[in-house]
């Protein structure tokens, strides 16, 4: 099976919420991604609502669920909820997400940066990883490459997705193939771990080809930062279809 793209739509919410009100839709901008032919969205709301929030939560899932495709909710499972903001596995129970993807960043990040820690992480991921599995979600873990597979597999999850800042860094100054064999021999191990591969952040139409031509069997990749600063200039339909090609050729 050919890797799959799920479109972040993070950066909508952020204009949207700029200005107030209710442009740009971002349901009219996933639903764009999906006739496009873009396989899922995804979000990651945060618990100050800098960009997606709760009800546009709700109103994806509808739109996800009614148009037969995934819908990964990101998050980190160990913020705590408050006014606005329920939790992440509380989200989790009332979408009933297809994918689960937990990510250990701070409310005070600008973006997610690093991946888990699993040597020290495990214990208390794996009880919050069979909540979600029970809710049917697929799980996925926010992962470095060169981590600990063994102790990720542990978890009980059911992917990684390797996080790829690192990557598109060193691709930009073309030094990228000093980190391709960490990202290759990681996938590797997850996979022999029994374990899925996905991949996230920094994506672009620049760097995406040659990553995937590096990283076996990479199953899925979020892209939203790049993918909505190139749909800037040649809008968001054409911008998803060049997506696609590049995963097709891979």
């Amino acid at each position: 099976m050919s890797c799959r793209l799920s479109v972040n739509l993070n950066k909508i919410a952020v204009l949207r919420n700029s200005r107030g009100g209710g442009e740009p839709d971002i349901l009219r901008a996933a639903a764009t991604c999906l006739d496009a032919g873009a396989d899922g969205i995804t979000v990651h709301p945060r618990p100050d609502a800098r960009h997606t929030r709760h009800d546009d939560v709700m109103a994806l899932a509808a739109l996800t669920r009614a148009r037969g495709v995934e819908f990964n909710l990101e998050g980190n499972p160990f913020a705590p909820p408050r006014e606005g903001y329920a939790g992440f596995l509380a989200l989790c129970e009332m979408v009933r997400p297809a994918q689960a993807t937990l990510v250990p960043d701070a409310d005070a990040q600008l973006t997610s940066d690093h991946g888990f820690d699993f040597a020290r992480d495990a214990d208390a991921l794996a009880p919050l990883v069979r909540r979600l599995k029970a809710l049917g979600c697929r799980v996925s873990l926010f992962a470095d490459a060169g981590c600990d597979i063994a102790a990720a597999a542990a978890t009980g999850t059911d992917r990684i997705e390797l996080y790829t800042g690192p990557w598109a860094e060193a691709h930009a100054a073309g030094r990228g193939d000093a980190v391709l064999p960490a990202f290759a021999a990681t996938a590797r191990a997850a996979h022999g771990a029994g374990l899925g591969v996905n991949a996230g952040h920094d994506l672009s139409q620049a760097n995406l080809g040659a990553f995937l031509a590096a990283v076996p069997g990479v199953d899925e990749v979020s892209i939203g930062h790049a993918l909505i600063g190139e749909a800037l200039y040649e809008g968001l339909a054409t911008t998803v279809s060049r997506y696609l090609a590049i995963l097709r050729a891979a």
